[in-house]
């Protein structure tokens, strides 16, 4: 009998929790297969019938967790339309990132540890947040200043900083996640953001817009993550 879809899509949540939770413990470079298959219950051989190598696998890992993560985001912004201000927008971005260990992992150094072999993934999950289209519609609200050098650049690099900023190997004391939060929402808000607050209607357009836009990015990167036949890129 053909096994169902939902009994496959099943498993592989299966499968890629237990990569999840050995790729946190254990790092990218000491996880087998053999553990994930050991630590999801099932035989070697069935995690090949979902990803072909393990690059891939984690591939899935990282983007299941992006998507997650992009959905608590979009969830936020349907709420509350003013969560889309860059200040706010961003320091709950990093607080969330804060709450997955997986993204948080990745955040603070697993990434440049396996820099080629999640370069693809990462790519992805940023085309998700850092979407050119989400960009231009945040100038176009005057939610953004439009005077700001290589704006999605500097932006990106500014938020990176704060994950990968180690205060208490650099100065021996540790500012919590929420205290760095409050950190990064200051500077976006001084540097970022225009000086005049938006007008409350066209902010409730602007987020509404936003959702619209990574609610249709979101499912080709979910078909990628448990389909059978990787031979195509989400797009």
């Amino acid at each position: 009998m053909a096994e169902r879809a939902g009994q496959a899509d099943g498993r592989a949540d299966r499968i890629l929790d237990a990569a999840a939770e050995l790729l946190v413990r254990l790092g990218y470079r000491k996880v087998t297969i053999e553990d994930i298959a050991q630590l999801a219950g099932i035989g070697k051989g069935t995690v090949y019938l979902h990803w072909r190598t393990k690059q891939q696998l984690f591939e899935a890992v990282l983007l299941r967790e992006s998507i997650a993560y992009v959905e608590e985001l979009l969830d936020g912004l349907r709420r509350d339309p003013a969560m889309l201000l860059p200040h706010r927008f961003v320091s709950e971005s990093f607080l969330m990132v804060g709450d997955r260990p997986v993204l948080r992992a990745l955040s603070e150094g697993y990434l440049q540890q396996g820099r080629h072999r999640f370069a693809d993934a990462f790519l992805h999950s940023q085309e998700l947040l850092a979407s050119e289209r989400f960009y231009d519609l945040m100038i176009r609200y005057g939610l953004l200043r439009d005077d700001v050098p290589n704006l999605s650049y500097t932006l990106s690099a500014t938020m990176m900083g704060f994950h990968l900023h180690n205060t208490a190997k650099l100065t021996g004391v540790e500012v919590d996640t929420r205290a760095k939060a409050e950190s990064i929402s200051f500077i976006v808000r001084n540097a970022f953001e225009p000086p005049e607050p938006p007008d409350p209607e066209e902010l409730a357009k602007a987020a509404s817009e936003v959702v619209a836009v990574f609610e249709a990015l979101i499912p080709p990167y979910r078909t990628w993550i448990y389909a059978h036949d990787r031979t195509h890129e989400p797009g």
